[in-house]
């Protein structure tokens, strides 16, 4: 069996978890699941199945990885972006960082997953098309018409086409149909495999990732050189266009965390307290009271406080774009 490397990509901020997600503790370094952070639980995970850990971070969060990989004493190959340019560029820079037979198994760090022999089960039937020269992708069988999540269109283990995110109806309408899955943004494939296909779809992102990577300085990439790289995510720039992509219909419980209503509903399951309208408070244990509103939540930290219907947390992202540029203070 081919040596299996556990990517981890931990750039992401977390901009839809405003206030609690900051640039300088993004929502996968926050402790609010028992007392365990989401990057602590997906290196966990994976700790049985890969042979080695590799982290993509960046420059304004990586000595958050070394603190908790250091603590679990996890030996680990560390690779730090100077600047944020998509998946495509750090999936790159891991498969540059590896040999050609090497399997991936590219993970988000701010994810949750639930259902340990569902997730490895998953997972070996990932590995075992890799070997086969297949680039995998893993798509959730659907509980909802969610329409926060991009959606895989399949027929046994190919896929037919990758969807947006959809409108209530036409989730719904996808539901119905039954051959739609949620895609989980993880992928499993060999590193020359998918060396090949960014080359071949993308060659300016495999040229100048060559380069930035040929070039790095104990796994710092430099800045000039990153800047040069087309920001373009991996479901661009190779999954849409690739002959080789499967999928694995996977049933293990799984969320994104993306908003705070996918947060709300976690903690819930997880016996969270809520009142008896169900509002939540987070971040707090200050008495709170909810008075003529129902399924809100109020968000407190030391510098912001957040207050939302449950329904409206996509809108959170707004909220960010806006104090990006009237006060970026804010987002620290």
């Amino acid at each position: 069996m081919n040596l299996v490397t556990h990517v981890i990509l931990t750039g992401g901020v977390g901009s839809r978890l405003w206030p609690l997600s900051r640039k300088s503790q993004p929502k996968q370094y926050l402790e609010l699941f028992n007392n365990t952070s989401l990057f602590e639980m997906a290196l966990e995970r994976n700790a049985t199945i890969a042979n080695k850990v590799m982290v993509v971070g960046n420059i304004d969060n990586y000595q958050l990885s070394q603190k908790i990989l250091e603590k679990k004493e996890t030996k680990y190959i560390d690779i730090v972006e100077s600047t944020p340019r998509n998946t495509a560029a750090a999936i790159a820079f891991a498969a540059f960082a590896s040999n050609p037979d090497d399997i991936l198994l590219v993970t988000p760090s701010d994810h949750v997953i639930e259902g340990s022999i569902a997730y490895k089960n998953a997972v070996l039937a990932a590995i075992e098309k890799a070997q086969q020269g297949f680039i995998v992708t893993f798509g959730i069988v659907p509980t909802k018409p969610e329409t926060g999540y991009g959606y895989i269109e399949f027929k046994e283990d190919t896929v037919l086409s990758f969807r947006e995110k959809p409108t209530e109806e036409v989730a719904q309408n996808f539901i119905e149909q039954g051959n739609f899955l949620w895609n989980s943004g993880m992928f499993c494939f060999k590193a020359s495999v998918m060396l090949d296909e960014i080359k071949r779809f993308t060659p300016e992102i495999y040229k100048r990732a060559k380069i930035a990577w040929e070039l790095n300085k104990n796994g710092r990439l430099d800045l000039d050189l990153s800047l040069a790289i087309p920001s373009i995510s991996i479901d661009y720039a190779v999954m849409e266009r690739s002959a080789k992509i499967k999928v694995v219909a996977a049933t293990f419980q799984w969320s994104d965390l993306g908003s705070f209503e996918a947060v709300y509903d976690y903690l819930v399951a997880k016996k969270y307290p809520i009142d008896k309208n169900g509002n939540m408070v987070i971040g707090s244990d200050l008495y709170t009271a909810f008075i003529g509103v129902k399924n809100s939540i109020f968000v407190h930290t030391p510098t912001a406080n957040l207050i939302l219907q449950k329904e409206a947390s996509q809108d959170v992202k707004e909220l960010y774009n806006k104090l990006e540029k009237e006060d970026a203070s804010l987002l620290n």
